[in-house]
């Protein structure tokens, strides 16, 4: 499953709205500085003729201050989704199994990336197909490691060893409000792999309450987090710019906290496919300390990621104050 779940599921011409991102992002060894780079289709509900295939970018650069952002769109007949492959390409843009390489504005990127980790689910595995939930997410290549150079105006990157992972996630219409984390390699425990959302959606009138879903690999184990049990018990509470979480099974406690400052975010616009925008509020230099207790013996360790997080949260609040870029 791990393979065909990772190509593309948008049919062309459907008329249920669609939405589908394969994004890659990673982090410099040791400075707070990492990108994010997106391949996305959108094709609003009722009108597929009006997709398109988008390209994002950000530089995430904490010792300036100074992120960069870039975005192009292409019509969809200038785009290739293959839902047989890993294999992508918006305009002269492309994504493989191995490399990504394209421009969007200003910045331009040619990278290799590898893993040799298995995909990572954020939700039972059953649930990858059929309707429910309208949205979904998998890390493809978890710990990938990306070599090669991004071009950012004047400026040349050299991405050598940098950590990260290739993502994919898909719907017919986007979280109604979630905060997303991730942790590729913590700073004592660079084999360790956090990957948690804590997230709502509406259903009809009503407004559930959170569930927070998480899945965390350390010291040779999986513990996943993921039923929908599992999900309403665990806690998830998040604001501008910090959340906490925790959740549990019969053997292992995790509780964690991500943050960062709010001028370590980006704001992007996400398109609806049934209507409306959703802002992304984003940033991949967050701080993130996890404490793991092992629940039979009472040991507890704790890991921290300085400056490697990844946090997103995507709200209809208009009142965050982080300017729009893309």
């Amino acid at each position: 499953m791990a393979q065909q779940v990772n190509w593309a599921q948008y049919e062309p011409g459907q008329l249920a709205g669609h939405y589908e991102s394969f994004y890659q992002r990673a982090n410099h060894p040791t400075r707070p500085l990492a990108f994010w780079i997106r391949y996305t289709i959108f094709s609003p509900a009722g009108r597929p003729a009006d997709a398109i295939g988008e390209l994002w970018f950000v530089l995430f650069d904490g010792e300036t201050g100074q992120h960069v952002v870039g975005k192009q769109e292409r019509p969809i007949a200038e785009c290739d989704f293959d839902r047989r492959a890993f294999s992508v390409r918006i305009g002269d843009a492309t994504l493989g199994p191995e490399a990504l390489a394209g421009a969007a504005d200003d910045v331009r990127w040619q990278l290799t990336f590898a893993s040799d980790q298995p995909s990572l689910y954020l939700l039972p595995p059953r649930l990858y197909r059929g309707g429910f939930p309208k949205a979904k997410s998998l890390v493809g290549n978890p710990l990938a490691r990306y070599d090669g150079e991004l071009v950012v105006g004047e400026r040349r990157i050299k991405v050598d060893g940098w950590v990260g992972s290739q993502n994919h996630n898909w719907g017919t219409r986007h979280t109604d409000r979630y905060a997303f984390g991730q942790v590729a390699g913590f700073d004592d425990a660079p084999d360790s792999f956090l990957e948690v959302a804590t997230a709502s959606n509406r259903i009809g009138p009503l407004n559930p309450p959170m569930v927070t879903l998480l899945v965390l690999r350390h010291r040779g184990q999986e513990h996943s987090l993921v039923s929908l049990w599992q999900g309403i018990r665990a806690t998830g509470r998040f604001r501008y710019f910090a959340w906490d979480f925790a959740s549990q099974s019969r053997s292992t406690r995790i509780r964690g906290r991500i943050e960062a400052p709010a001028e370590a975010f980006v704001s992007l616009a996400y398109s609806n496919p049934p209507g409306g925008v959703k802002h992304c509020l984003n940033t991949k230099i967050a701080r993130c300390e996890l404490e793991v207790t092992d629940r039979l013996t009472g040991a507890q360790e704790t890991l921290l990621a300085e400056n490697r997080a990844l946090f997103e949260i995507l709200t209809d609040d208009r009142g965050h104050a982080i300017a729009i870029r893309a």
